[in-house]
């Protein structure tokens, strides 16, 4: 039986790298929970059995069902009538096959309904259940709704709207977005009244308009809204959870090129009922942050998925594709895009679930620290020190593995198309829609732009120097020197052009160079990845090999257009587009 798991070493191989035994400590302190709950793990081996079974169960889902239905809910998508969001019967089909599964709640705590696994088990998920199906990873992959509930809610919130999002019973949606203002969240305008008691814990109301909100015919929703009057900027905003009803109008689904199974929503919110998620005025700067990041590691997730499916459709194709007596494969200008395929797939799994184990460690040390301060305890400095560097460290790696991947994808499937010719246009085959889900991704949670954007600020000051001089005192076998040198090379590099942005002290030149600069920080990491995979994996030496190579020349290239006077050529840009 087909299994979008057992058929690809290459999860397999990124979650043994993790040392999902490790994760499970962290997860499970002493596994206590064993002895009052039955599936609970009661060590770090079961726990590990636990996970990849969920990771099997959803290979064969995956595999089966959700691929075989994609075409169709493809074609005819979803529909709106009377205010309301009705899903196609298939994709309704696929949210109580994950229900009957119960993947649904993977990340959230067994208390609530949960199977409390690592982010890198969800990511896993997302990256399959996106190669069947991208548009099914936006319903599934919304379980940051609960999370950040679960994080930032209040008792009776958590009590109230987790459960029903981890058991399948609740789909969420994130409500960021508006007419004018997408990428500019400060700019929100939805407005939410407060209680006419002046409780902050009472029930608010929403009233106002929010466009392209994927999923939000959700049962529970998390809204940005403004709620402090005469504001105009992020410090006004606060969080608010609300259920679905009849306050709530789906004026239109977009009319989109891809991901037609998931519902991208215009909504109306006429003094629909709400509960204030934190503390006010902090919306905007803490929680839809959190709330992003988790996003954003979904549609890396899901980028990696789509590239996985078309570079294997591209792949079948060129064994099979006769051309002058012999399969195209055999082509160097065929099989050398299909090697570069998979190279770049694997390079940004390899930064996804590495970012995903970081993201865990971040997590479990702030729910440490959360749990000692809400006892009183006093909070270890070092305990602080090291969740304030994987929170910072969180906070690059996120932004680097949403853009990079969401690059790779567009580029993998465009490639994808190429290998299969006239036939990847057409609708016979696989490959358009790959292309059309594709190119979404580098736009919704936020623009490949503004992942540099987020990312550069780390980067410049210095966030990657612990992980970089880690790397510097690590040995390796002697066989791998020479991929070593020439990763070590690179590192002056970097510092050299970080050092040029700095004294220039050109907030201009700086954003017109971030790119570069976020793509030489990349391609250094995702060196050092693949030598630390090499050392347990021989087929990821000869990536390594490829993979280090062209990175150094690439970096180079970057330090000396970065390095060199190029205030001319924003010029040229400005006078060209003028």
């Amino acid at each position: 039986m087909a299994n979008y798991f057992t058929d690809n070493p290459d999860i397999q191989f990124n979650l043994d790298r993790l040392d999902l035994r490790e994760l499970a400590d962290l997860i499970e302190g002493d596994y206590a929970a064993a002895k009052t709950d039955e599936y609970a793990p009661e060590n770090a081996d079961d726990a590990r059995e636990n996970y990849l079974n969920i990771c099997h169960l959803a290979g064969e889902l995956c595999a089966g069902p959700i691929e075989e239905r994609a075409r169709i809910i493809d074609a005819e998508g979803n529909v709106c009538r009377d205010g309301r969001v009705f899903y196609h019967p298939l994709v309704e089909e696929n949210l109580r096959d994950f229900k009957r599964a119960e993947l649904m709640g993977i990340s959230l705590p067994r208390e609530f309904g949960g199977l409390n696994m690592p982010q890198v088990i969800k990511i896993a998920v997302l990256e399959m259940v996106s190669r069947a199906d991208a548009s099914l990873m936006n319903l599934v992959g919304l379980q940051d709704i609960a999370e950040t509930i679960n994080e930032f809610g209040n008792d009776q919130q958590k009590r109230t709207y987790i459960p029903p999002l981890s058991g399948g019973d609740a789909t969420g949606a994130m409500i960021l977005t508006e007419p004018d203002s997408g990428s500019d969240l400060q700019s929100v305008r939805l407005k939410a009244v407060p209680p006419a008691d002046g409780n902050d814990q009472g029930i608010w109301h929403l009233q106002g308009v929010k466009r392209f909100i994927t999923n939000g015919n959700g049962n529970i929703l998390l809204v940005l809204a403004r709620s402090e009057d005469g504001t105009v900027d992020g410090r006004g905003l606060s969080m608010f959870v609300c259920s679905r009803d009849e306050t709530i109008v789906i004026r239109r689904i977009e009319h989109k090129l891809g991901i037609h199974g998931s519902p991208t929503c215009d909504m109306v919110f006429n003094n629909t009922p709400a509960y204030l998620v934190g503390q006010r005025k902090r919306g905007l700067i803490k929680y839809v942050m959190s709330l992003m990041n988790g996003a954003r590691i979904g549609v890396s997730a899901q980028a990696v998925g789509i590239a996985e499916a078309a570079y294997r459709a591209a792949r079948e194709y060129a064994e099979t594709r006769i051309q002058f007596g012999k399969p195209i494969l055999e082509f160097p200008a065929v099989y050398e895009m299909l090697t570069n395929m998979k190279l770049h797939i694997e390079a940004g799994r390899v930064l996804l679930y590495e970012t995903g184990k970081v993201v865990d460690i971040q997590k479990q040390l702030s729910a440490k620290i959360q749990r000692l301060q809400a006892r009183g305890e006093a909070v270890d400095p070092e305990l602080k020190a090291s969740a304030k560097y994987y929170d910072r460290l969180a906070s690059v790696l996120t932004p680097f593995s949403k853009y990079y991947n969401a690059e790779m994808c567009n580029s993998v499937s465009y490639q994808g198309i190429q290998v299969m010719g006239g036939s990847g246009f057409m609708k016979d085959y696989n490959m358009e829609r790959y292309y059309r889900d594709a190119r979404i991704t580098n736009i919704y949670e936020g623009t490949s732009q503004l992942q540099v954007v987020g990312a550069l600020g780390g980067v410049l000051s210095g966030v990657l120097n612990r992980w970089l001089d880690e790397f510097k005192e690590r040995t390796y076998p002697g066989k791998f020197n020479p991929l070593v040198r020439t990763t070590k090379s690179m590192l002056p590099l970097l510092q050299k052009a970080i050092d040029h942005v700095k004294t220039r002290r050109d907030q201009e030149y700086t954003d017109f160079v971030a790119r570069r600069i976020v793509d030489m920080a990349i391609d250094i990491i995702q060196s050092i990845l693949f030598l630390d995979s090499a050392q347990i994996n021989e087929r990821k030496a000869s990536l390594a090999a490829i993979w280090v190579r062209d990175a150094k020349q690439r970096v180079a290239d970057h330090c000396h257009y970065i390095t060199g006077n190029r205030t001319q050529i924003i010029d040229l840009h400005r006078e060209i587009i003028d």
